[in-house]
């Protein structure tokens, strides 16, 4: 096979990455480039579109250099992408009518409470698996059409395009001839219907969304398009697209009922795969779409969501420059003792299972003698606490307890943090040897649509384990306990 790797574009909330995959599932080479984070107001997170495609060109080049690969060697394009961002742009130009609104960002807090204060909550979640909140992307779609002026009439005469960020680097890619997006990122807009896998025109009307704006949707693994040769050099098939975490889902090989991972990125993402079923939570987790092979079909998951994980160290070094590399918190959390320090890195409100739209950071427990070592250790452990919140969750969901923790993503690396997340969870965590989940997830699919693995069991050979790490005897309920103490007191703080 001339055309034997498969690239993955891998567009993250901090930087668009590109990783270039063998046909034994071996990184060959990869580019990365960081883009600009846009703070216009307390609570208010945005990226500029351009800022985000330039990236992901420039990562893409970087990594066929560095690999010393031609385009012509390139079976397919798999593309993987932080969800729930919102982008609306012009049909004709290409034009941003306004900044990326980034999933953290909570601006249509107040949106989300007239939603559910005029008794539609329970509707969205039903049709949807997602429970109202200013994370997901419809209430982002409504603040652009009406805070932009002129953008609500020019949505409604069909001038306007949305788009999560995979949409939006598809039609990039693609010249502006590609306007869709896959199964899994729709479902996280709060306006698809994942039991009919379409677009819900009751859900859009009440949000006053016109359909015109949505993007096709379709399974994650087929030839959505090819790539512009004007944009990237040459024509390639755009053939895989899915979400960040069921990208890591799918690249962790999670593709029977009942297998599970967890994602340490700038969230923290933990997802069951619950087969040909969606699966309702009554735990205040989501019900989401896990991936699809083929039109009209899909498989779900259950979904626990993080807003701050890798997110809290990448604080520690640009906000308050406690730190030069994320690299030394292991080491600075090892040389001190718990220390009845709790850091609750709710910077844009709490995910699940709290919901906390209004929750905001507390560190609590600081003494005479608290340092620099001491705040690493609890913002490293803050990671944890939050992981076996969801955990417990999904275990009062399904009624079955964790026989150990799959882990991927860059904080995965941290041995520090994967030894404490095995303390406070009391069972094994195994992190695999491929930590590039998300992006390797998106490569099988595009694999698959183009022939470059022939099924899920070839690609489950592929998946090897490189370390355990099994819990030590700790009297770790106490320390959950105080843990979910300090969660309680950061509650609803932004309301007052």
């Amino acid at each position: 096979m001339t055309k034997k790797y498969v690239i993955a574009l891998d567009e993250g909330t901090t930087s668009a990455r590109a990783v270039i995959w063998n046909a034994e599932g071996r990184e060959v080479a990869s580019g990365q480039l960081e883009f600009e984070q846009v703070y216009p107001k307390p609570g208010w997170v945005e990226h500029r579109p351009e800022d985000i495609f330039i990236a992901q060109r420039a990562s893409l080049r970087e990594a066929l250099d560095r690999g010393k690969i031609s385009l012509s060697s390139i079976a397919g394009i798999g593309i993987t992408n932080q969800r729930e961002t919102t982008i609306v742009w012009d049909r004709k130009t290409g034009k941003p009518v306004h900044n990326a609104i980034v999933w953290q960002c909570r601006r249509t807090s107040g949106i989300v409470d007239k939603l559910v204060a005029d008794g539609h909550g329970e509707l969205f979640t039903q049709r949807t698996g997602l429970i109202p909140d200013s994370y997901f992307s419809a209430t982002k779609v409504k603040w652009i059409l009406d805070s932009v002026p002129g953008a609500r009439e020019r949505a409604e005469r069909g001038d306007l395009l949305f788009g999560t960020v995979d949409t939006y680097l598809l039609w990039r890619l693609s010249g502006g001839k590609v306007h869709k997006t896959d199964y899994t990122n729709a479902s996280r807009t709060m306006l698809f219907n994942i039991h009919k896998l379409a677009w819900d025109e009751e859900l859009c009307k009440i949000l006053d969304i016109p359909m015109a704006l949505l993007p096709e949707a379709r399974p994650s693994s087929e030839v959505y398009g090819y790539t512009d040769p004007a944009i990237v050099g040459a024509e390639v098939p755009l053939c895989g697209v899915v979400g960040d975490q069921q990208g890591a889902l799918f690249g962790q090989c999670c593709f029977e009922e009942g297998e599970m991972k967890n994602t340490y990125g700038t969230g923290c993402f933990l997802l069951l795969n619950t087969g040909r079923k969606a699966v309702p939570s009554n735990n205040r987790l989501l019900t989401t779409v896990a991936y699809s092979l083929e039109e009209g079909k899909a498989n779900y998951a259950l979904e626990g969501s993080v807003f701050i994980a890798g997110a809290v160290v990448q604080w520690l070094r640009d906000g308050v420059n406690m730190i030069d590399h994320a690299k030394e918190t292991a080491t600075m959390a090892e040389s001190v003792e718990h220390s009845e320090l709790y850091l609750v890195p709710a910077f844009v409100g709490l995910g699940a299972p709290h919901w906390d739209q209004y929750a905001r950071g507390l560190l609590i427990g600081i003494t005479r003698d608290t340092g620099r070592a001491n705040i690493v250790r609890a913002a490293l452990e803050s990671v944890a606490f939050q992981a076996r919140d969801l955990v417990g969750a999904m275990e009062r969901d399904t009624g079955t307890p964790t026989k150990h923790l799959t882990v991927d993503g860059g904080m995965a690396r941290n041995d520090f943090l994967m030894q404490f997340q095995a303390d406070i969870l009391g069972v094994d965590v195994v992190r695999p040897r491929v930590l590039e989940t998300t992006a390797l997830g998106a490569a099988f699919l595009a694999g698959l649509a183009v022939d470059v693995w022939d099924g899920l069991d070839e690609i489950r050979s592929l998946w090897q384990a490189d370390e355990t790490f099994s819990p030590k005897d700790i009297d770790r309920d106490a320390l959950y306990d105080r843990w979910q103490d300090a969660v309680r007191r950061s509650g609803d703080w932004a309301k007052h």
